[in-house]
């Protein structure tokens, strides 16, 4: 697992850090997924429900495992994959607590994941997927200048058909905010 910064990001609504992810952290990243529904959007190959196991195994396989903290209560998670050094990496498995939704907090986490990408690894595109029924993801990652490159067809849990949009951002083309 590899480890960076402890970067703290405050808000005047909590105390909110940002910091790399430790195995101590895992069972508290499983408890951020209480639902079958919501494991599909967050990780489609998990297995309901999440267990510090299967997170081991992704985090194998992942880099810059990321959490965002309030206090000391975990309240998001994300990481970076299929890194390309000094071309693309893909975010993923980006989660927000149900408790902390809405406060502009999974911006600040998409933010500081691009922060890593674009400064910390030189990559000139991060690429992030999501699914259609997830339109506040759709709308946060839009807000930040993705754009639609791809869709694939998925299966949902419940047998229904849903798409799966593959969105990128260039580093040129990215937007800044205060």
């Amino acid at each position: 697992m590899r480890c960076d910064a402890d970067v703290h990001v405050t808000s005047p609504q909590a105390d909110i850090h940002i910091r790399p992810a430790g195995e101590a952290d895992h069972p508290a990243i499983c408890a951020l997924i209480p639902s079958p529904e919501e494991l599909f959007l967050v990780y489609p190959r998990g297995r309901h429900p999440l267990t510090v196991e299967q997170l081991a195994s992704l985090a194998a396989e992942r880099h810059a495992l990321t959490v965002m903290t309030d206090g000391e209560q975990v309240i998001g998670f994300a990481n970076l994959y299929g890194l390309e050094a000094g071309s693309h990496a893909f975010i993923g498995n980006v989660i927000v607590a149900r408790t902390h939704r809405g406060q502009g907090l999974g911006r600040r986490l998409v933010r500081y994941m691009l922060d890593v990408a674009f400064v910390r690894h030189e990559l000139r595109e991060v690429c992030i997927s999501v699914f259609n029924d997830n339109t506040s993801a759709l709308l946060l990652y839009a807000g930040l200048g993705f754009v639609p490159y791809a869709i694939e067809e998925r299966r949902h849990p419940q047998g229904r058909r849903t798409a799966l949009l593959h969105l990128r951002l260039a580093a040129a083309d990215r937007a800044s905010e205060p």
